[in-house]
This record gives C-alpha cells, sequence and structure tokens, in this order.
C-alpha cells in the first residue's frame, strides 16, 4: 500500500510543468471571473506595508530599543558620579551668659559643596555587567527578528486567505448561475412533459445548498480581510495572485534541518542568552571580591554666629576606600549559586528550542513537498471534472442522463475547484513556512521593496551617550 502511494506522488510530481505553474495555474483560477487590474496590489508590495506598519513588530522594535539603553546604563559604572549639595537656611540662637545677661541673634548659615566618586575597582562586575547588557542587545535583535519572521508569515497567510476567499465565492456564484439556469431548463423540460416534478425538486433543493454555500463563502471572505486589515494595515483592494518561494529554500530535508538549528533566531537568541546567564554568574561572583573608590570633595561655609571663632571655613579632600566584604549572612553565595542554576536551565532550554526547530524544519519540509503533490492532484480533478460535466450535459439533452445526474456532476466539480484553490494557498503559505523555519523569511531574502530596519543603528546612537533625555528620534 505504502509503494502504491509513492508511485501515485511522484506520478503527480511528474506531471507538474515546472517552475512558475502554481502561479500560472493561480492566475487563471484565482481571477477566472476578471482580469486582474494593472493597479492590484501584488503579495511582496503587501509585506513590506506590514513590515513597515505592524503594531506588533513596530511594539517589538520600541522594545529593543529601550534593551539597547543597558548597555550605557552598564557603562556608567566606568564613569564618574558628580553630587552637587547646598543648603541654607535661618537660625535663631538665644545665649545665656555667665553675668545673667541674654544674648540673641538671627544667623543665615550655608554650606556649598561638590563630590566626585570614581569607582576603581568592584570585582569585575561593571566589565561583566556590561558585557550581561551587549548579551541581552544581541539576544533581542534576534528576539526581533523572529517576530518579524512571524508578521511577514501572517501577512503570507492573510494575503493568500483573502485570494482564496474571493476565488471561492467567484466559483460559488458560478456555482449558483449553474444551478439557475439549470432549474430554469428542467422547469421548462417539466411543462413539455420531459422530465417528473422530482427532477424539478432536485434542481431546487441543490439552487438552495448552492445558495447557503454562497454565503458561507462571503462569510469567511469578510472575516479574511478583517485579518489583513489588522496584520497589513488596510483593507484589501485587488490581489494578484500569490507566487512560492522555492528559489530561496534548501534542497533537502536535511539542509533545512541544518539551518533550522544553526540560523533560526529563536535558536540564537536562545543561544546568547545562555551567555547573559553564565556572564550573571562572574556579576553575582564579583560581590565577594574587595571593592575600591576614589572621592574628592570641595566645600563652602559660612556662620555669622558672634559666639564662634571661625566665620568661614573651606575644605577640599581626596580619598580613597577599600573596603573588603566578611560576611553578608549569605546573600552573594546564596546569589552566585542562584545564577549557576539559571544558566543550567538556560542550556537545557536551548536544547529544547533546537529540538522544536528541527521539528518544525522537518514538518515545514514535509508540508511543502505534500503541498506539490496536493496542487498537481487538484489540477488534475478539476480537469477531469470539467470533461465529465460536459459529458453528462451531452448525454442528459440526449435522454441519457437524468437531472440529479448533471448537478452531481456540477457538485463534483465545484468541488474540485475548492480543493483547488485551497491546495495553491496552502502551496504558498507552505512554502513561506519553510523559508520561516530555516530563519530566512526576511526584507534580506524576499528583496523588498522596503528599508530594511537595522537595530545597530539605534544602538551605536546611544551606547556611548554621557548625557541626554530626548531618544534619537527627538522624543
Amino acid at each position: 500500500m505504502n509503494g502504491r502511494t509513492a508511485s501515485t506522488g511522484r506520478e503527480l510530481m511528474r506531471r507538474r510543468s515546472g517552475v512558475g505553474h502554481v502561479a500560472a495555474w493561480a492566475a487563471l483560477m484565482l481571477a477566472c471571473t476578471a482580469p486582474v487590474p494593472a493597479w492590484a496590489e501584488a503579495l511582496p508590495a503587501a509585506l513590506a506595508k506590514a513590515y513597515q506598519t505592524n503594531p506588533q513588530l513596530n511594539a517589538e522594535r520600541a522594545r529593543q530599543r529601550a534593551t539597547d539603553e543597558n548597555v550605557p546604563q552598564a557603562l556608567a559604572g566606568y564613569r564618574p558620579q558628580i553630587v552637587a549639595s547646598l543648603s541654607a537656611g535661618l537660625q535663631t540662637v538665644r545665649n545665656l551668659l555667665p553675668d545673667n545677661t541674654v544674648q540673641t541673634a538671627n544667623l543665615k548659615p550655608w554650606v556649598i559643596g561638590v563630590t566626585v566618586t570614581q569607582t576603581l575597582f568592584n570585582g569585575f562586575r561593571t566589565a561583566n555587567s556590561v558585557r550581561v547588557a551587549e548579551l541581552q542587545v544581541q539576544s533581542g535583535r534576534e528576539a526581533l527578528r523572529n517576530v518579524g519572521q512571524g508578521v511577514l508569515l501572517d501577512a503570507v497567510t492573510a494575503y493568500t486567505n483573502v485570494l482564496a476567499n474571493q476565488s471561492l465565492v467567484d466559483a460559488q456564484r458560478s456555482n449558483v448561475a449553474f444551478l439557475r439556469e439549470t432549474l430554469s431548463v428542467t422547469q421548462r423540460r417539466l411543462n413539455a412533459g420531459d422530465v417528473t416534478p422530482t427532477d424539478t425538486a432536485q434542481a431546487e433543493a441543490r439552487l438552495s445548498r448552492g445558495l447557503a454555500d454562497l454565503n458561507a463563502a462571503e462569510v469567511a471572505l469578510a472575516v479574511s480581510q478583517a485579518t489583513y486589515a489588522q496584520v497589513i494595515g488596510n483593507p484589501p483592494s485587488q490581489l494578484r495572485p500569490a507566487d512560492v518561494v522555492d528559489r530561496y529554500l534548501p534542497k533537502s530535508r536535511e539542509d533545512a534541518m541544518t539551518m533550522a538549528i544553526r540560523e533560526h533566531p529563536a535558536v540564537m537568541a536562545a543561544g546568547f542568552d545562555v551567555d547573559v546567564a553564565s556572564t550573571n554568574i562572574r556579576v553575582a561572583e564579583g560581590a565577594l571580591l574587595p571593592s575600591a573608590t576614589l572621592q574628592g570633595s570641595a566645600s563652602r561655609s559660612r556662620q555669622d554666629d558672634p559666639t564662634l571663632g571661625t566665620f568661614a571655613t573651606d575644605q577640599a579632600s581626596i580619598v580613597a576606600n577599600v573596603t573588603a566584604p566578611i560576611y553578608d549572612g549569605g546573600q552573594a553565595a546564596s546569589q552566585t549559586r542562584q545564577a549557576k542554576e539559571v544558566t543550567a536551565q538556560s542550556r537545557l532550554v536551548l536544547d529544547q528550542v533546537r529540538n522544536q526547530a528541527r521539528t518544525a524544519a522537518v514538518s515545514a519540509w514535509v508540508a511543502n513537498e505534500g503541498a506539490k503533490i496536493a496542487v498537481s492532484a487538484s489540477e488534475s480533478e478539476v480537469k477531469a471534472a470539467t470533461v465529465a460535466l460536459q459529458g453528462v450535459q451531452r448525454e442528459a439533452s440526449g435522454g441519457q442522463r437524468t437531472t440529479v445526474d448533471v448537478l452531481n456532476s456540477q457538485a463534483d466539480l465545484i468541488q474540485a475547484k475548492a480543493r483547488l484553490i485551497g491546495a495553491l494557498r496552502d502551496r504558498v503559505i507552505a512554502s513561506y513556512t519553510l523559508l520561516s523555519a530555516t530563519g530566512h523569511l526576511d526584507v534580506k531574502t524576499l528583496n523588498l521593496n522596503t528599508p530594511d530596519y537595522l537595530p545597530e543603528v539605534h544602538y551605536q546612537q546611544v551606547r556611548d551617550a554621557w548625557h541626554g533625555l530626548r531618544t534619537p528620534s527627538g522624543q
């Protein structure tokens, strides 16, 4: 049985006409009722629009820009901390002297000063914190790339669903028109005495079913149009048939698996997360090491109390401070152990993500190969059903077939067309899904007519910023 199935699949594959066959047949089937206008929106244009305007993707970009700020925050540990202070006030003094006289005064003391603190050594915590922040940025970039893949795949799905549902509506409308004509012919033949009332009732029943199927197709189209507007940013207009992306796909299942476990953004992000966790161990261990700071300060104070011998004081100092932890209640040791367990967890998550990527690549490869066979089989079914309907109609006109034979043949044809439309849609989605599973569903690979978002641009803008409250975008 398995040998017969494989032989059938190879036979169907041999009947394919080569590259572009799916797109050509999609243009024939999906635009069967009207020519596609020159201004119709193509799939690459829709993908470019989704890449620019999709809220989910833009939110992820904002999250990545926020992650970039972890680096200058960590680098602040290398820089001096400067604090200025000013105190001033009013003070009333009442002194009782030995001769029982009272001396009062209203004083206005004030002190102004500045303190500069520079960390010289803190157990390498600053250096390791900077490394953690940089690894978080790299992990975030891969997460952003993964979200971008998901948005583009959602856009492909939304686009092809609208395209398929439009074609189903057109097919169901043609079916209703055919059934109306069949009912009209049957009624005329009934009046002439050629058929019985049963034939008319059968035609009426099939017309009612056709109207219900048309309504269901129109509902599905309205839902898919709403989803299209949500994902891509505007309601669909006239859509061009979508083509597959076989030219970007791996040549074998093994190549797909290899690319997935090495280049998929989810795998790469998980790898950076392992590096983040292992570096956090060194950050935690830094709390067990000595620290050294250098502090310089300058101050000026004024005091107009007549009972004091000094009315003004100017001070300046430079102080080196070295501290070594002896016992902190076990907090640093616990944090170190915790960081080690988090690292072990991250490594296990990396293995899990690799396995998921491998499985997704295999599933996508098999689905794509199966979709090719399904399209070929559906094409053959539609051709055969069309020929069969024409033959049944000729035989019915000669009295060799009944009305129900014509109706059944028409039902077979409309079902075959629906399966072909679904197969063409699945074929396109499967090819993009496989491209996504290998980690290459992006603007650069697809050569979309839109600027690629480069997260490293914002990173370089803020990495060495010492001050400033405005973001590079002006917020």
